[in-house]
């Protein structure tokens, strides 16, 4: 690196120089060409499938059971794909948090920091629900019903995510990759290397560097898995190969997703799972990493409303699956 140095201020890096990585691409790209090649094997053949709601608890009985027999027939290698990219962000989240620097030593959660989690994804939830009432009108007709489903909702979302500050936390909050998906890893033919550390380019410095669970990154790539699942699927459509009202490609799509984000859950678990910034049970785990999936799904759903409203459907879809069985209980 070089950089700029001042008295008692702090440097200024004015440039990196990084090793060449030889890749095939990014993750993204990879994920959307097996996608892609799974519809197409689904379109000639329309096995019957197993469908259910893609919940947190669903995903991670899934990630403890493993894949189903069908699944593995389907999906094929590319589970073991995924299974190898939850190891390699487990031993990413391990080797940040081992740093010799105060700056990345673990810290445990506090009352005040369960408090701070609680009010900042509840205020922004609030702030996205009324982008949602105001542009209402303008999404696409298909959409206006989910929108509404959702809407009506807001009052369990916001109690959901009150429970985090009615137990008592275990884990420890460190400094993580923080703006993590498929775009930010590169496959290699063979393995994953992670890139671009810089965290979100929108946010100051002084937040990137905030100290947070690493079931923020595991949600943030769980959520790109999904929108993978759905952007094969919408250039399906586009290609006219499928009816924008057929509902079997809808549910290969959640179907993919679901053992996909399992698999990738299973190999973060199995890594990560004796080290100490993980919650200490299972009951806990699912609840943050719950609230943490519907916070990633709020900003994608504030991002879309702003830029591509026929895109709103996949964080309104994700949204539903995850908040609709919660209203129920």
């Amino acid at each position: 690196a070089i950089e700029y140095r001042i008295a008692n201020e702090e440097p200024i890096t004015l440039g990196i120089l990084q090793g060449f990585v030889q890749n095939e691409g990014d993750a993204w790209s990879y994920a959307l060409d097996v996608a892609t090649n799974f519809y197409d094997r689904m379109l000639a053949d329309r096995p019957e499938i197993e469908s259910v709601v893609t919940t947190t608890q669903q995903l991670l009985t899934d990630a403890e059971d493993g894949p189903s027999e069908q699944a593995s027939e389907l999906i094929s290698g590319f589970l073991a794909d995924a299974h190898l990219l939850g190891v390699r962000t487990a031993e990413m989240h391990i080797a940040l948090a081992q740093m010799d620097d105060p700056a990345f030593t673990p810290e445990s959660y506090t009352t005040m920091g369960q408090r701070s989690l609680y009010q900042s994804t509840r205020s922004y939830a609030n702030e996205v629900f009324q982008t949602l009432r105001k542009y209402h009108q303008q999404l696409p007709e298909e959409l206006i019903p989910e929108a509404d489903r959702l809407l009506a909702l807001q009052p369990q979302l916001l109690t959901h995510y009150r429970a985090v500050v009615d137990r008592r936390m275990s884990g420890q909050r460190i400094r993580i990759h923080g703006d993590y998906h498929l775009g930010q890893v590169l496959f290699t033919g063979r393995d994953f290397v992670i890139i671009d550390f810089e965290g979100e380019p929108m946010r100051p410095l002084s937040q990137r560097r905030i100290k947070r669970t690493p079931l923020r990154d595991v949600a943030g790539m769980v959520r790109s898995f999904d929108y993978a699942a759905w952007s094969a699927l919408f250039e399906l459509r586009e290609s006219g190969l499928v009816a924008a009202d057929d509902p079997a490609p809808l549910s290969w799509s959640r179907f993919w997703y679901r053992w996909v984000a399992s698999s990738f859950l299973a190999g973060y678990l199995e890594t990560a799972g004796g080290a100490g910034f993980l919650p200490h049970d299972r009951e806990t785990l699912a609840l943050l990493l719950d609230i943490l999936l519907l916070d990633k799904a709020v900003y994608e759903l504030n991002y879309e409303l702003n830029n591509r409203p026929d895109w709103t459907r996949i964080p309104l879809t994700g949204l539903l699956e995850l908040l609709e069985p919660i209203a129920a209980e």
